[in-house]
């Protein structure tokens, strides 16, 4: 398939079922019924080249086709439904975690373990729209477990560095931040949970969706991937140089 641009947005894979997109940065997925967007979101574009995903999904006139989600600034892999039978087949799929999803993330500091697992149940903290492992009184509060791998660590003016991949084994919102933020190796850039300074001055957090991997009720593997954007490139290549 020749390469189509959407408004910025990049459709890596486009099948009769589903579609496949590399979401920008500083872009939101979906309005919502509490907070309208004033800007066009991710389901605005998407609703006008692909208008059959308008009565897809369990709320199709909020988020037509949309099976998960990506934070405003994180980027990368998102799969977007184009029939319902094909939507309720892979939120079965993210559900019981048969799809493999895949991030990359740089956070401050070197791991005590290269290999490991982050098991800590995540909650909402009372009067925030924050999620924390510890805070008291917290609602909502789901199991949630990541797995993550170094890939590189680096020593870069005077300060530790790691790349890592992680492997969500729950889907709960801001569960990656969260939890790389409990062991104290919060991600770089990251506004909400992390430190605020760094040396590139990146003010948004250094998280990329990297790749999807599932497969299809035919038998056919699907995997999607997407090249880190510009700004977090950038300082991958400062930090080998």
């Amino acid at each position: 398939m020749k390469k189509k641009e959407l408004n910025g947005i990049s459709v890596i894979m486009e099948e009769p079922d589903f579609v496949i997109v590399n979401k920008p940065i500083n872009m939101i997925v979906h309005a919502s019924s509490h907070h309208p967007s004033k800007e066009p979101t991710l389901v605005d574009v998407l609703r006008k080249e692909y208008p059959e995903i308008n009565s897809v999904g369990d709320e199709p006139v909020l988020r037509p086709g949309i099976v998960h989600r990506l934070d405003r600034d994180t980027s990368g892999v998102l799969v977007v439904a184009r029939t319902q039978k094909f939507f309720l087949y892979m939120k079965e799929l993210l559900q019981t975690r048969t799809a493999q999803k895949t991030y990359v993330a740089l956070v401050h500091g070197f791991m005590d373990r290269k290999n490991g697992i982050i098991d800590m149940p995540i909650g909402l903290k009372p009067g925030t729209t924050k999620r924390s492992v510890r805070a008291r009184n917290m609602k909502m509060v789901k199991p949630a477990v990541t797995e993550y791998k170094t890939l590189e660590q680096f020593e870069y003016e005077g300060e530790k560095f790691s790349l890592l991949e992680l492997f969500p084994r729950t889907g709960r919102t801001h569960q990656l931040r969260v939890h790389l933020a409990s062991v104290n190796h919060q991600v770089v850039g990251d506004q909400m949970y992390g430190r605020r300074d760094n040396p590139w001055n990146l003010s948004r957090q250094f998280l990329h969706a990297d790749s999807i991997e599932f497969d299809l009720p035919s038998g056919k593997r699907i995997r999607a991937s997407a090249d880190l954007p510009d700004d977090l490139a950038d300082i991958l290549k400062d930090l080998r140089k």
